[in-house]
């Protein structure tokens, strides 16, 4: 079925104003917007990566998904159908035979994206029909790399599947999906580009997903095996996701993510995760000739926490690449679903996380855009350090539902523990017969390599935004209404952050300094000299006392003639007028948690 006419104009125009920013062709010479994480990749390889590196560079500029997905299958046929004998590269082993074949990574993303770059001024002038877009589901995406020195995670959000692969006469299908890696950040990346690719390629994806996603997870962790071994990376992720095709919902995980299903406000149970202390898995373990020892959390062989992974050769078969999967059928009393890692569920029980979407739902009128910001911000209220990623998919339009609630009376009638009038048919789901005729928001794809830089910022935030215009400076517009900061930081209004060391010390004691800046041409040292003296009570006597302090200290000389000062002795009190002794756990656990709404995306 043709797109319709304000999807093709808005297509068009997109386009437009895509070739502004992104012109081409590439020379050798040129820097690519991006290219694979791997120098090298193989042939089973070249679908995924090229998939990727045109869905990232699209989904930068805020690109519809129908049109990005269009044009990322486009691409790749086009890619895949060429001669890619320059690209060649086979390695020698040191037994002197020849290795697996393997394909230039950065000439290969130079070619894709001058491919890209012809077909987008080709479409621009004809562009071709392609199918009627779907409404999605509304998502709500947020991930934070919290107090880890890197970011592990990393989620895929592919909401037109059939566009995707160009899957023709078939259910609206979706995939969501969440990867939490250890040890190295290269096995989730690998996931989150090629699980999807495998689960296709399967031949019974068609009469059964649910074992086509094991079938998917067992290929993708063999794959990655072999590559950890050519690259000696030493690696492993967990993983669950989502695939929906029509009324269905097929769920398959390894590892302790996990996903959770809301129905009339109360969370439903799809899967157990994998952890070393259950029972079935102790008994997997033991019976291979390994253990499980508690050594700060159960253990297998006292290493890894978890008892399935995708990668983690080392530990293997103790460490098993085979997924389990559930099936269930969504009736129309379905709410949301929740994927998260483990960062997210091992301080937030279920019961607390929908008393917490249901909360913020209730204090702003249905509005869904934020919740997964409400959700990450809690966890990590409640003492989680790891890598934190949510992704909500709500199954009911619960905006549209919230004003038909309140359009009589004035105000919404959401509840703290359900949510009344999720469906204003009478029960009947029209979303799932795919005849709802409501606006939706619409999903971006979440790339899968786009915090494989140690430059990335703190969080990440993933929401569409169909404004025909792209960011200037590789940064995501800022949500509506709210106030654009540079990424990573935010103001001294915003609720949000967290105070520095000496605003923590500064309420404290009850008073806070503002500092001046300091004007142009004039050194750092001149500005602190003409700093005028702190004015809260007690300060003028806690400088006499340091002045006096430092005139009459004395020196000592040590055995081997060296000058030695006595160290300075800093009464209680002294750093602050009111006489309070400022310690670090004084002011632990009352710091507001971050929770930044921007992303700056870098270019590699």
């Amino acid at each position: 079925m043709a797109a319709s006419a304000s999807e093709e104009s808005a297509f068009r125009r997109f386009l437009e104003l895509l070739l502004r920013q992104f012109r081409g062709p590439f020379g050798e010479e040129d820097p690519v917007p991006l290219r694979p994480v791997s120098n090298h990749i193989t042939e089973e390889e070249l679908e995924g990566e090229c998939l990727d590196l045109c869905l990232q560079h699209l989904c930068r500029y805020n690109a519809p998904f129908s049109l990005a997905a269009a044009l990322a299958r486009a691409t790749t046929n086009e890619i895949l159908q060429s001669d890619l004998s320059a690209l060649h590269y086979v390695p020698k082993l040191l037994d002197g035979t020849d290795g697996v074949t393997q394909f230039d990574s950065t000439r290969l993303s130079r070619m894709v994206f001058n491919k890209l770059h012809e077909i987008c001024c080709s479409w621009v002038k004809d562009l071709p029909l392609t199918r009627r877009t779907h409404p999605y589901f509304e998502t709500s995406i947020h991930a934070i790399k919290n107090m880890r020195r890197k970011m592990e995670d990393k989620h895929v959000c592919l909401p037109d599947f059939n566009t995707l692969f160009n899957l023709e006469d078939q259910e609206e299908q979706s995939f969501f999906a969440v990867f939490d890696g250890h040890g190295g950040v290269d096995a989730a990346i690998y996931a989150s580009i090629h699980l999807h690719v495998n689960l296709v390629r399967q031949e019974i994806f068609q009469h059964d997903p649910a074992e086509a996603l094991c079938r998917a997870f067992r290929l993708t962790d063999e794959r990655f095996v072999q590559k950890a071994a050519r690259e000696n990376l030493r690696c492993g992720t967990t993983g669950v996701v989502t695939f929906m095709r029509g009324n269905m919902l097929h769920v398959a995980w390894l590892g302790d993510s996990q996903v959770m299903l809301v129905r009339k406000g109360q969370a439903v149970e799809l899967m157990k995760p994998h952890k070393p202390d259950r029972e079935d898995e102790k008994q997997r373990i033991e019976a291979l000739g390994g253990c499980v020892v508690w050594f700060g959390a159960w253990r297998v062989n006292g290493s890894l926490s978890v008892s399935r992974a995708i990668g983690d050769a080392e530990h293997k078969p103790y460490i098993c690449g085979e997924a389990d999967s559930d099936s269930t059928v969504l009736d129309g009393t379905e709410d949301y679903l929740i994927l998260a890692c483990d960062g997210f569920y091992d301080t937030m029980e279920p019961e607390e996380a929908v008393r917490v979407v249901s909360d913020h739902l209730k204090e702003n009128n249905g509005d869904s855009s934020m919740v997964a910001h409400k959700l990450v911000a809690s966890a990590r209220d409640a003492g989680s350090s790891d890598n934190i990623t949510v992704i909500v998919v709500f199954l009911r339009d619960l905006s549209a539902a919230a004003e038909e609630e309140g359009g009589a009376n004035g105000h919404s009638k959401w509840t703290g523990n359900s949510f009344d009038g999720a469906q204003g048919d009478g029960g009947d789901d029209k979303e799932n017969r795919g005849d709802y005729q409501g606006s939706r928001a619409q999903h971006q794809y979440g790339a899968a390599s786009e915090l494989t830089q140690d430059t990335r910022e703190d969080s990440l935030t993933d929401r569409t935004s169909l404004a025909l215009g792209p960011p200037t400076g590789g940064v995501l517009p800022v949500a509506a209404g709210a106030k654009e900061r540079p990424a990573g930081r935010c103001g001294p209004e915003e609720p949000g952050r967290a105070p520095s060391l000496r605003e923590r010390r500064d309420l404290a004691s009850g008073a806070v300094r503002h500092r001046k800046s300091r004007p142009a041409g004039r050194s750092r040292r001149q500005g602190r000299a003409e700093r005028p003296a702190p004015c809260f009570p007690g300060a003028l006597a806690a400088r006499q006392r340091g002045l006096s302090r430092r005139a009459s200290s004395k020196t000592e000389r040590n055995h081997s003639g060296s000058v030695h000062r006595a160290p300075r002795q800093r009464k209680p009190g002294s750093g602050c007028g009111s006489g309070a002794v400022v310690t670090p756990d004084s002011w632990r656990g009352q710091v507001p948690v971050i929770s930044s709404s921007s992303c700056r995306l870098q270019q590699q």
